[in-house]
């Protein structure tokens, strides 16, 4: 278990998470479904109705989770590394590391989604419209619906969200699929991927804004196409436009930050020769003798001239106050097996990737063996406070 999220499995090689937020969308997905199953088919009875819900909540996410291994199988084919995928309130993520190396690479990672949910999409609908159970009056739908069995409402339900899925995220509003697509296609007439980025981005934000807009609208009653009338639609609209609306701007300020930092090695911004502390010292000598006199949150372990690990103020905290006297920097520090280090001609924006990957602070800069300093998240946002932006 990892922040907000916690693991259930590995696919692929990929690591696959669920966020806390995915219990809540599954609750309210399943309690949909269940009151609509239970209208249009009473005989069914509770518990059947209940069980099929569940299901079918449990078969969409593993679409959601199919489009998101699409993204993720495709960005590993383009030489593009993939921490995770994530479930989340809103669909699921593929927490790509890199920007694609071209717009060719970006325009393939992203197309791959919408089409895996159509095609997931078209078939079952053919199934449940054609094998199952044959509409035989397509001039009344609602009737047609209710003469479906359980899997074939189930099977029909799914194939209608997973075309609604693919269309949804077509919509060119960065960072949805469509907004990637039209950026991968403005990275290629403009050559420049900032560029291309920022002008996706405002699209993004002018469809999050249309949202917001739309919700307000439904809420005060006025009936929109597709979308009709209501509060519940009304407040989930411009929640998805807020949420679209700060992931646009969020995902530019990612690209600048990648492009400040981009071909600047990481030895231009490292703290050269960092305050270290000996491995054997006691836990209340480095509180009163480092933490309180320097103002730094991690210290580089030492034994002799050799780097054994490091300690941060996380980990003084987890030690109760009245072991420090006898506790040791070596019992409650982080080996340096399990360090994430870099070296000093490494470029500073993969150094970026590797500090958010581990959730970490600082990472030690090691060469031929060595520690030669220390690159610390500070050091990354005071260079890019220089440049500006």
């Amino acid at each position: 278990m990892t922040g907000n999220s916690f693991h259930i499995g590995r696919i692929f090689g990929i690591n696959v998470r669920i966020d806390w937020s995915w219990l809540l969308i599954f609750f309210l997905i399943t309690w949909n479904l269940a009151a609509g199953f239970g209208v249009l088919h009473p005989e069914w009875g509770a518990g059947m109705t209940l069980l099929l819900a569940v299901i079918a909540s449990l078969l969409f996410f593993a679409s959601v989770l199919a489009h998101e291994l699409a993204h993720s199988v495709m960005a590993r084919a383009q030489n593009v590394p993939v921490r995770d995928i994530v479930l989340f309130m809103f669909g699921g993520v593929s927490n790509i590391e890199r920007d694609p190396p071209s717009p060719r690479a970006e325009f393939l990672i992203t197309i791959v989604g919408p089409l895996t949910s159509l095609i997931i999409g078209v078939v079952l609908l053919f199934v449940a419209n054609t094998a199952l159970n044959p509409i035989v009056d397509p001039q009344n739908p609602e009737s047609a619906v209710a003469q479906l069995g359980p899997v074939a409402s189930v099977l029909g339900w799914l194939g209608s969200i997973n075309v609604m899925l693919a269309v949804f995220n077509l919509i060119p509003g960065f960072p949805l699929d469509g907004g990637r697509v039209l950026r991968s296609i403005l990275w290629a007439v403009t050559g420049n991927l900032r560029r291309a980025t920022r002008w996706a981005a405002y699209v993004g934000q002018a469809i999050a804004w249309l949202m917001i807009v739309a919700g307000v609208a439904l809420i005060f009653g006025l009936p929109l196409p597709l979308l009709g009338r209501g509060v519940v639609g009304g407040l989930w609209l411009i929640f998805i436009g807020w949420f679209l609306n700060n992931a646009s701007a969020a995902s530019y300020q990612r690209v600048v930050i990648q492009d400040l930092l981009q071909g600047v090695p990481v030895s231009r911004l490292m703290r050269i020769d960092p305050p270290t502390v000996p491995a054997d010292i006691t836990v209340e000598s480095l509180v009163h003798d480092y933490v309180m006199r320097r103002d730094d949150y991690a210290f580089p372990v030492m034994d002799g001239d050799q780097l054994v690990g490091l300690v941060t103020m996380d980990d003084v905290r987890s030690v109760e106050r009245a072991s420090w006297p006898v506790s040791r920097v070596r019992d409650i520090m982080r080996p340096v097996a399990d360090l994430v280090m870099v070296g000093p001609e490494e470029d500073a924006a993969e150094a970026l990737n590797k500090l958010l990957m581990r959730d970490v602070r600082q990472l030690p800069v090691v060469h031929n063996g060595r520690l030669i300093g220390l690159l610390r998240r500070n050091d990354l946002v005071k260079w890019m406070q220089l440049q500006g932006e």
